[in-house]
C-alpha cells in the first residue's frame, strides 16, 4: 500500500483509480464494506483503488475540543487499509486552504486532475467543500460532466440499526466490548510506544507500562481487563487503566497505562498492542495514594480471577 500525503506528491495515476473519502475513523464493519466493493470495482477496471482522507478530520479543525474521540490513530487506521487491500491512501492536509476550495473546485483538483477518477464511492450524506456546499448530487452531476461514476455507499445494519463510529464509541464507554467488537468485526484495541512515566505505579507495587496514546481525547475511561502484545509477541494477561489520574498531580491529558500480570522485562521504546475484553470499574479519585494502592492491589486480584483458566486468542 502507498501513503501520499497531499497531491504534490502523488505520482501520475496514467489509468485513473477507483475511490472513496471519508473519515474512516475505526475502519468498522461498515466502512470494510466499502472498502471490499472498492476492490471488486478496481479490478473490473484494472485500476488501483483509493482512499481519501483528511489530517486533522474535519471537524478536530473546526472544533477540536468538541470533536468525539478518535476510534483509531492514523498509524492504526493505515495498518487496517493495508490489511483491506487498499493500494493509495491520499491523506490531505486538512487546513484553511483546503477549507476555503469550492466544491467545484475540490473536484477539479483532487478527483480530476489528481487522481484522473474513474469511480467514486461515497455515503449519499456526505458533504464537502467550502461551507460543506457539495453533496451527492453535486458529485453525480461532475461525475456526468467529466465522465466518472459515482455510487452510494450501502448502509450496513447491525440488529436494525447503522453501524457507525458513533455507536462504537457510545459501546466503549459503556462498557460493552461485545457489541463493538461485533460493529468492527474485531477486538477493540489501542498501539502505542512505551514511554517513561511518573513510576508511581511501581512505587505502588504494580508496575505499569505507559502507552503513548497520541490523543487529546481517550474514547472511553476507567479500568479494563486486558490482552496485550509486544512488537508483535505472544500475547499477555494484564489489566490497563485509561484516564486522567484524578489522584495525582498530572497533566490533565488522558494516559493509557497498563500492567501486564507475572511479566518482568524492559518495555521502554517498543510498541505494545493492547486489547480491551471487560471494564472492571470507573476511574476514580482516592483521597490517599494508600487507598490507591488497595484498589489497585483488588484490581490485580480481579484480573487474576478471570483469566485463571481463560486461553488467548
Amino acid at each position: 500500500m502507498q501513503l501520499v500525503r497531499g497531491l504534490q506528491n502523488l505520482r501520475p495515476l496514467p489509468e485513473g483509480c477507483v475511490a472513496t473519502i471519508g473519515n474512516f475513523d475505526g475502519v468498522h464493519r461498515g466502512h470494510q464494506a466499502i472498502l471490499k466493493r472498492l476492490r471488486e470495482r478496481a479490478a473490473e477496471l484494472r485500476v488501483p483503488s483509493c482512499v481519501v482522507i483528511f489530517e486533522p478530520q474535519p471537524r478536530e479543525y473546526f472544533d477540536p475540543q468538541g470533536a468525539p474521540a478518535r476510534l483509531t490513530r492514523l498509524r492504526d487506521k493505515l495498518e487496517l487499509f493495508n490489511a483491506e487491500g487498499v493500494d493509495i491512501v491520499l491523506c490531505l492536509a486538512f487546513n484553511r486552504r483546503l477549507r476555503e476550495l469550492s466544491a467545484a473546485a475540490f473536484v477539479q483538483a483532487v478527483l480530476i486532475e489528481g487522481l484522473k477518477i474513474q469511480h467514486l464511492e461515497v455515503g449519499d450524506d456526505f458533504r464537502f467543500g467550502c461551507d460543506r456546499m457539495g453533496d451527492f448530487d453535486f458529485l453525480r452531476s461532475a461525475g456526468e460532466a467529466f465522465g466518472f461514476s459515482v455510487e452510494a455507499a450501502t448502509t450496513i445494519e447491525l440488529d436494525g440499526v447503522r453501524v457507525s463510529s458513533t455507536r462504537i464509541r457510545k459501546a466503549l464507554i459503556q462498557g460493552d466490548f461485545a457489541l463493538a467488537q461485533r460493529l468492527l468485526g474485531r477486538t477493540y484495541g489501542i498501539t502505542g510506544r512505551v514511554l517513561h512515566g511518573q513510576k508511581l505505579a511501581r512505587q505502588l507495587g504494580t508496575p505499569t507500562a505507559n502507552v503513548q496514546l497520541k490523543r487529546c481525547k481517550a474514547p472511553m475511561a476507567g479500568v479494563y481487563l486486558v490482552s496485550a502484545r509486544i512488537e508483535g509477541g505472544e500475547p499477555l494477561h494484564g489489566l490497563a487503566n485509561i484516564g486522567v489520574r484524578p489522584t495525582v498531580q498530572g497533566d490533565g491529558r488522558p494516559h493509557l497505562e497498563v500492567h501486564l500480570l507475572d511479566f518482568s522485562g524492559d518495555l521502554y521504546n517498543r510498541r505494545m498492542s493492547v486489547l480491551f475484553h471487560q471494564k472492571l470499574r470507573d476511574e476514580q479519585r482516592f483521597a490517599s495514594l494508600e487507598a490507591l494502592k488497595t484498589a489497585i492491589d483488588s484490581d490485580v486480584a480481579a484480573a487474576r480471577a478471570y483469566w485463571l483458566g481463560q486461553p488467548l486468542h
